[in-house]
This record gives C-alpha cells, structure tokens and sequence, in this order.
C-alpha cells in the first residue's frame, strides 16, 4: 500500500452559524487503503463528507489531492478530480437498466450518423457494463435488465461499481450497507476490497462497527467536530472502538 496520501484534508474547520461542525479536522487516505470514518450522529463525518465531496467548500483550512491544493465549487468539479461519492440511497434511478444506471451523465453515442442524432450506443453500454461489474466481483442476472428487479444489495452493489468503474483515486461510501441483510452486506464489502485491490483510495463511512472492523485498514473516529482517533484497524477491539466513539475512553483514563 502507498503511505502517500492521494487526499488529504489538513486543518478543516466548518461553521453553521455558532455551531462549529469541524474543529480543524485533519484527514487523509491513499491509494489501495479502506479508511473508515465512524462516529454518533453530530460528531461532523457528514459535514467532512460533504467538505471532501466539494458539496460544501470549508470556512478554513484545504484539500490536497496527489500532494496539490484543489479547491471544489461543486460535487461536479470533485468528481472530475476523480472523487466519486456514493450515499446511502446508491442515487440509481429504478426505472432505467443496469447498463444505462453504469453509464448515467457519460452515455455512450452510437458510431456515425445515427450518434449525430444522439442515439445511443446501448449494446455496447450493456457489455462494457458486465464487463465493469465483473471486475469488481459484481454479477448482475443481465445489465439490460432495470435496477427495480434487483436485491437491495445488488443495488447498492451496483451503484458502488459504478462508483468503482468511474474512479480514478477516491470513493467516499455514506453507508453503504445500511439496511442490508447479511448475505447482500458480505456483497457489498467484498466490492469494497476489490476496489482496494484495483488501487483506489476508499472512504467507509458507517454505524455497523462489526463491517468497518471487517473490511477497512485504518479507523478514525470524530466526536464533537474533532478527531478524536486515527489509528489501525488492528489495533481497536469492538469494545474500545465503541469506547472511543462515546468519549468512554477519556473517562476511563
């Protein structure tokens, strides 16, 4: 695993008002590494999320990507940079297939003519989309077939893959297996490690411990807008992570 951060965040601070969101938050992650980023509600992982997503531009503090400062307008403009985010609801529209979900805003034109009146290269869109989902470990019934007739966990697998196929340093999942059963979670995190294995930075944001515990390499937690850990994986037991996350852990020291 490269130790050079592909992103970095380096004293984020955000304010609502007077309430202070972020207190000069430090965060980074490279590239083939599974950071996970835990904390209670309030503790500011949405509004980190949404600093590094470019969905909100921070009262101080910068970004760096591949050791360079960048700044986003827009998510638009984070993604471009190679920064794909995935919330919870996986932002699939059910009605459209696979392929046409893999391909949405970066649609393929059929050759010649027919792409000149903005026809669509379909055929093609569905193979290259079977072939993206395998790489990933993603095995859909068809690609032509529409999102609606999945599994929630094919779902929220297929809109990781897209993520996967699109990336080109860093993913940033909002609870990617949030009201899965078990059988469509383990789906979902194994695509998680083969985007670790493809080299991609990977942000792992979620309440099920025992699945960031599982899959990532790396753990911070925030409380209060800070913080308050940042260490591996390997080093919390599902006792402590909770106790660092409660603010348990001072009171017992």
């Amino acid at each position: 695993m490269n130790t050079q951060p592909v992103y970095q965040a380096r004293g984020i601070t955000k304010k609502y008002g007077n309430v202070v969101a972020l207190d000069n938050v430090d965060f980074q992650v490279s590239a083939g590494e599974v950071v996970g980023l835990v904390g209670d509600n309030g503790a500011g992982k949405s509004t980190l999320v949404k600093v590094l997503s470019g969905a909100h531009k921070p009262d101080a503090g910068e970004l760096l990507l591949d050791g360079e400062r960048v700044e986003w307008d827009s998510p638009h403009d984070a993604l471009e940079g190679g920064i794909e985010t995935l919330y919870q609801d996986s932002s699939l529209a059910p009605d459209l297939t696979v392929s046409a979900n893999l391909y949405l805003g970066r649609e393929l034109l059929a050759p010649g003519f027919w792409g000149k009146l903005g026809f669509l290269a379909n055929k093609r869109m569905d193979e290259a989309a079977r072939l993206e989902l395998e790489k990933v470990g993603i095995a859909v019934p068809s690609s032509s077939r529409s999102v609606a007739k999945l599994s929630g966990g094919q779902r929220q697998a297929v809109g990781i893959g897209r993520a996967v196929a699109w990336a080109n340093k860093v993913i940033i999942l909002d609870e990617p297996t949030n009201h899965l059963g078990a059988r469509q979670s383990a789906e979902v995190l194994e695509v998680i490690k083969q985007a670790r294995e493809k080299g991609l930075a990977v942000i792992f944001i979620s309440h099920t411990l025992p699945h960031v515990l599982e899959v990532t390499d790396r753990i911070v937690v925030m409380r209060l807008g800070r913080i308050a850990a940042d260490a591996p994986t390997s080093t919390f037991t599902p006792d402590s992570l909770v106790k660092s996350i409660t603010g348990l852990d001072q009171l017992a020291g």
